[in-house]
This record gives structure tokens, sequence and C-alpha cells, in this order.
């Protein structure tokens, strides 16, 4: 009999002690952040000194999602990445703070002949087929153009063939204003860029009587006043093509810039999302300054 009742006080106090340990204030092991967590034997039951609860196991979820490790890129943004890359002079697109280099080297680039340098001063001297009381702006002038939208028409329209020397891609219908600010543009900034190898500007609109930016209910645009030219592309001697949308490098930046002192509004590449294609030139009547973005 005493053995049967030391045997039972020996399991009480076995069984205290294990109470204590479960009352430890030690936190319990999360197995997710474990380096070699050991998995339970099948069908044996879950130790509670090793085992996490559903909250244990949400805790460590959570401390791995928020891991400082950055997240793999998805495939469709880095293909889109490269791809912009390949064409980093897309229009508006600036992938680093530097402007990229000049992408034509116009030293390779044979300069007029003695000939053409001749017809070209010949021209610029002549008043010959001169518009606008500029010998090197050449041309014809034409008739009041006149419209039943109010605010287009223009009173004194010249057909502008070629300034400085330099010939349009077509005759562009506008008034002196304009005609003379591009001619000393070409004349004092765009032809020396180039060395003096500009032979034609790619014209992209002139006059046409439309809202700004052709959007319904806006202002009319100074294209319906005739004083405003959109340039496209410059063309070189050796028949190379520099385009506002593909090759708007350090050069183009460098001329357009420039274009401020003598338009009274620029508009190109990433200044308002309707002229990534083109540089718009005006000389608006407003009151202010130049506006150039």
């Amino acid at each position: 009999m005493r053995g049967l009742i030391l045997g039972l006080c020996l399991c009480l106090a076995q069984g205290a002690l294990a109470q204590e340990i479960d009352r430890s204030p030690r936190p319990i092991a999360n197995p997710l952040l474990s380096s070699s967590p050991e998995a339970p034997a099948a069908g044996a039951a879950p130790d509670t000194a090793t085992a996490p609860d559903t909250r244990t196991a949400a805790v460590g979820e959570a401390v791995l999602t928020r891991s400082l490790r950055p997240a793999p890129r998805p495939p469709a943004l880095a293909d889109r990445i490269a791809a912009l890359r390949s064409t980093s002079n897309a229009p508006g697109l600036d992938l680093s703070a530097r402007p990229p280099e000049d992408e034509v080297d116009l030293a390779a680039i044979p300069p007029p002949s003695k000939k053409e340098e001749r017809r070209k001063k010949r021209e610029k001297a002549s008043m010959k087929g001169a518009v606008c009381g500029v010998p090197a702006i050449k041309g014809e002038e034409i008739a009041r153009i006149r419209s039943k939208v109010d605010g287009c028409g223009v009173e004194d329209p010249v057909m502008v063939t070629s300034v400085a020397g330099v010939r349009l891609s077509q005759p562009a219908t506008v008034d002196c204003s304009i005609a003379q600010a591009l001619n000393s543009w070409v004349d004092d900034v765009a032809q020396p860029a180039f060395d003096g190898k500009l032979v034609e500007l790619q014209i992209a609109a002139h006059y046409i009587c439309r809202s700004r930016n052709n959007v319904k209910g806006a202002k009319v645009s100074e294209h319906g006043k005739g004083r405003a030219v959109d340039i496209s592309a410059f063309i070189l001697s050796n028949g190379k093509v520099l385009t506002v949308a593909q090759d708007y490098n350090r050069l183009l930046r460098k001329i357009y810039k420039a274009g401020c002192s003598y338009f009274r509004t620029t508009l190109g590449p990433g200044s308002d999302g309707y002229h990534e294609d083109h540089f718009h030139f005006d000389t608006s009547a407003r009151s202010g300054g130049a506006y150039c973005r």
C-alpha cells in the first residue's frame, strides 16, 4: 500500500512540473523562421512546446512577406523597359537626366559644293522672288484669306518656298511675321548648328483653320491666323533625314531651345503631349513675353 501511495505522489508531481513548463514565458519557436525545421513524425501528436498555433504561423508568414529583398520585376514590365531602352529616341522619352549624344557625325558629311554655295548667296542677296521685304525669303504674295470661322484668316498672306537658302518641303502659307522669324532662326541658329549642311525643312503644318491641338471647343490655333509653322524633320546635304520623332538628340534640343529668342511660342517634345513629333513655332500677338516649353 505504501508503494502505491508513493507512486501516486510521483505522478502528481510530474503533472505539476509539466504544467509549470507549459506556462513558461519563453515564446513559442516559429518553425517558418527556423534554419532547420523538423517535421513531426506521421501519426504523432504535436508537441505543444514546439508546434506553432494558427496565430504563430500567421505572424511568421507576415514576417516573410515583409522581407527587404525586392520582389522580382514582372516579365511584362521588364520587356517594356527593354523595348524603351532600345528605342531611347522615342518622342518625349528621356530615360536619363543626361541628354543623348549626337547620332550624326557632321564631319563625315561633305560640305555643299561651291556651285551650291554661290547659288545660295545669289538667292539670299537677290530680291527676285523675295517676299516680306527680305531677299532670303522666297515665295509669292497671295490674296487675302477669308474664313467663315471667327478668328481664322490672314490679311496679308505669303506662300513661302525657302528661307535663308533652305528650301521648304512644301510651300508654307503664313504671314510675314512668322516668315521673317523662321528666316532669322534658320540663318542664325539652325544652319550654323548643322555646319552649313542643312538643305531642307520638313514642314508638317502651316495655315489651317482649326482649334488649338484640334481640341473641340478650344480657341482658334495660331495656324488659323497664319502665324504658325510646324517642323517635323531636317534634311542634310547628303540626304540624311533627322526627324523630331526619332532623332531628338543634343543637336535638335539645342536649336529648339534657341528658337525661344525668335518666336513668341515654342512647343516640342515633352512640352504638353501634343508636340512629340514636331516643333511648333508661332508669332502670337498675345500680350506678355515668350511662351517656351
